[in-house]
């Protein structure tokens, strides 16, 4: 029996093994086909996208041990259980399912860039060795789960090995909660660009291991929570276009490993501390549009030697610009325009652009001091810029003239140095062909225009306007097919505007008032399409406008302005134009209508005197590089074209249907209120229609459905197209935009984009747009309506900033 029992338990170890072995094998395949049944539940759950790479390569008949072959898969060598899944920018659409759960050994999960929806489902949560997650650019929605960040203590939490938690660009809303702070192993936060509330939570300073964390692109307020100091690992740190208020916290200056610090475009008081300069390894630093106070330590440009990038525009910083900014030999732009940099101080020096300006030669390609307070004359040394894609120097002191060594800024391509008293002649200008703006305004020039701006074949504004030029405009001029803004007003320019004119295709806005032309206006202005702006006053042409369709401006003898309008009696249907348009005008009155004050009309000539609109078209403050429109003057604008409309709708005698709204026909006055024009399309129904039909079209993309199929017109096609417009106004792209094609529109790009929209205002706004463009009239909300919630939806974003001030 002894001799047996030595032979016993080799038997059973043997048996043991044998049973292991094959145990193992058959758990092997089971996980195995729990992690194909996963990807292929996920497959299932993708409804559209590029997946012909999924139906061949993804397949429940292969074998499954061929998993871990399939794209986007990767299987670890122990186990042979799948740990990373990267089907990242694969144009796929669909929902995540549960089964995703089930890939227990999953380390890495990689969904970026794709248009994954939905909310993040809590059977994720069983992906406990998940390290990375990476689900920017998809479409998710609800609030940041919890589960991610765990509501338990810290040694039980499921993530807590968790390095990298993306959810950036997606439609998250909510707050961000404090249990973040639990994720003591996160090296990589990244939640931009989503719709998240309330405060950055002061949890988040326990992130000790952190070295990255962007939350731009949201709707947070409150304070920078001094807590932030403990994160001394952090290398970059985006806070910007936010509602973030307070001052800077000092702790900030705890953050020595510092690269990237971005904090612009919020509401942020105070003086920068001063411990942020001694972050020596910053490189890029973004202030700008806040409303920081304080000065500049005269030594900022030794404390941080590897600076590039610096930008403090837009805030109420005093004090002088630190001539030992010229030490950041590195630095790629600087901008500090739009400051009170006007305490010059006793010294006769500060103030002046520094000679060592030009030590910033190896890499400088944008320098903005536009408003900074400088004098004195551009250093010579400015020409070693070799790199300089953009110089402003806008609205300071200078004086001189242009420096000769400006011959070497081959890549010069914006020069502004309007508003100054620069005296000189522009032949020095006459090597810089990379050019394409060029803004002289109000300064001291003198001399002729050279021919050399004819050669200068990327220009595409000229603002020469308000200077001491004589002679006439170079032949060489006709040549500049793309260019789209010419500005000569004010200056001493004579002789006559040659046909050539009509060569300029491109051309949106031609000012050459306050000259001394003469002759006959071009017949080829005509032929100017895109022009929208032509000011021809105070000059000496002689004869009559000639009978081009087009709008001019005129100056009465009691010196009002007004607004030509000539109808080009060659085209088809201008007669039946010119008679809708004094029918309709005739007799309406309203403050956002553009008035009639005359009318001019005989055989062979048809022409309108409307009341002058100084600030031009909508469209021109849309897309024109030049003009900005900030969110409540946008809303007014808005407000103001609901109101005429609702007028012409509901308030006049009979109603009145605009046929064509859009940004072109609104223009502006001096004091940037709107008024509606161009109604020679429109239609006047009899008290007891509703709708009409016609053969004429009105602008393509702003038609709605049944006016372009049917030719059915009501109030309801005013609606449509003021929604498309509420759209443009707030999206700046047009309908027409070349990025809408096949099944994209205006209208399906803002409805898939709107919980993206950064302000809580525009997310109404676009709202509203949404319910004005339906397919069917029946279900738009009425002008009525749309004029009420733009009312209420500006109260409440003047309290919001009222609050945030």
């Amino acid at each position: 029996m002894k001799r047996h029992s030595h032979f016993y338990p080799l038997a059973a170890l043997v048996l043991l093994h044998h049973l292991m072995m094959t145990g193992c094998t058959a758990m092997k395949r089971l996980s195995l086909g729990t992690d194909q049944s996963a990807l292929l539940a996920l497959k299932a759950h993708i409804t559209s996208g590029q997946q012909e790479f999924l139906s061949k390569n993804w397949s429940s008949a292969a074998a499954a041990s061929s998993v871990c072959d399939w794209i986007g898969v990767q299987c670890g060598s122990r186990h042979q259980r799948v740990t990373a899944l990267n089907i990242s920018n694969m144009g796929l659409t669909g929902t995540i399912p549960p089964d995703l759960g089930n890939l227990s050994f999953l380390v890495s999960l990689d969904l970026r860039n794709n248009s994954f929806h939905g909310n993040l489902l809590e059977e994720l949560s069983h992906l406990r060795r998940l390290r990375f997650i990476r689900f920017s650019k998809n479409n998710f929605t609800g609030e940041i789960p919890m589960w991610f960040v765990g509501q338990i203590p810290l040694s039980l939490c499921k993530f807590s090995h968790l390095q990298v938690l993306d959810l950036s660009n997606n439609r998250f809303s909510g707050h961000i909660p404090k249990e973040i702070g639990n994720l003591e192993k996160l090296k990589e936060l990244y939640l931009s660009t989503n719709n998240l509330t309330g405060t950055i939570p002061r949890e988040i300073g326990n992130l000790q291991s952190l070295q990255r964390l962007n939350l731009e692109w949201n709707q947070i307020a409150g304070s920078i929570p001094k807590e932030i100091g403990n994160l001394t690992m952090l290398t970059e740190l985006y806070f910007a276009n936010n509602s973030l208020t307070g001052t800077i916290p000092p702790e900030m200056g705890n953050l020595y490993q510092l690269e990237n610090l971005q904090l612009s475009y919020n509401g942020l008081i105070g003086s920068i501390p001063h411990g942020i300069f001694n972050l020596s390894a910053l490189r890029n630093i973004g202030l700008q549009s806040n409303l920081l106070s304080g000065s500049l330590p005269p030594d900022l440009g030794y404390r941080l030697p590897k600076l590039l990038f610096i930008d403090l525009a837009w805030n109420n910083l005093g004090g002088v610009i630190p001539v030992s900014i010229t030490n950041c030999s590195r630095s790629r732009i600087l901008n500090f325009a739009r400051n009170r940099f006007t305490d010059l101080g006793p010294n006769p020096l500060n103030g002046l652009l520094p000679a060592s300006i030009g030590n910033l030669s190896a890499s400088l390609g944008i320098l903005i001091l536009e408003t900074s307070g400088i004098k004195g004359t551009i250093p010579s040394q400015t020409g070693n810029l070799t790199n300089l894609v953009l110089l402003d120097l806008q609205s300071n002191h200078l004086t001189g003239g242009i420096p000769t060594a400006f011959k070497d800024l081959q890549n010069l391509q914006g020069l502004t140095v309007g508003d100054n008293n620069l005296n000189d002649t522009l032949d020095k200008l006459c090597s810089l062909h990379s050019l394409n703006s060029v803004d002289l305004t109000t300064n001291q020039f003198s001399g002729s225009i050279p021919e050399c701006f004819g050669n200068m074949t990327s220009l595409r504004e000229l603002e020469l306007g308000n200077n001491f030029l004589v002679s006439a405009i170079p032949n060489s001029f006709w040549k500049l097919k793309d260019l789209l803004e010419l500005n000569l007003s004010s200056n001493s320019l004579n002789a006559s505007l040659p046909l050539e004119v009509g060569n300029l295709k491109a051309i949106t806005s031609i000012d050459v008032s306050a000259n001394q032309f003469s002759g006959d206006i071009p017949r080829t202005t005509g032929d100017l399409q895109n022009l929208v702006i032509l000011n021809l006053s105070q000059n000496q042409f002689h004869g009559s406008i000639p009978d081009f369709g087009s709008v001019y401006k005129g100056i009465l003898n009691d010196g009002r302005s007004i607004a030509v309008k000539v109808f080009n009696l060659e085209l088809e249907g201008v007669l039946k134009s010119f008679d809708v348009e004094c029918k309709v005008l005739k007799n309406l009155r309203h403050r956002n209508l553009v008035k009639v004050i005359s009318g001019c009309w005989n055989q062979d000539f048809r022409a309108l005197g409307l009341e002058y609109m100084c600030n031009g078209s909508l469209e021109k403050w849309l897309y024109s590089d030049n003009y900005f429109l900030d969110t409540l003057q946008r809303l007014n604008i808005l407000i103001d074209v609901a109101s005429a409309v609702q007028y012409l709708h509901e308030e006049y005698s009979t109603p009145v249907i605009h046929c064509d709204l859009k940004p072109s026909n609104v223009l502006l006055d001096e004091d940037m209120v709107a008024h509606v024009s161009d109604f020679g399309i429109a239609k006047m129904l009899e008290k007891e229609e509703s709708f009409a039909w016609t053969r004429t079209l009105a602008t393509i993309g702003y038609i709605a459905p049944e006016y372009g199929s049917e030719g059915l017109i009501s109030a309801k096609c005013d609606i449509y197209s003021y929604g498309i417009m509420l759209m443009e106004v707030f999206s700046r792209r047009k309908p027409n935009d070349e990025m809408f094609a096949g099944n994209l529109n205006l209208k399906s790009w803002i409805n898939n984009s709107l919980p993206d929209s950064i302000l809580r205002v525009l997310s109404s706004i676009l709202e509203l747009a949404l319910k004005c463009v339906c397919e069917s009239p029946s279900e738009r909300v009425s002008m009525k309506v749309t004029l009420e919630t733009l009312k209420k939806i500006k109260l409440k974003f003047l309290r919001v900033m009222e609050v945030d001030s």
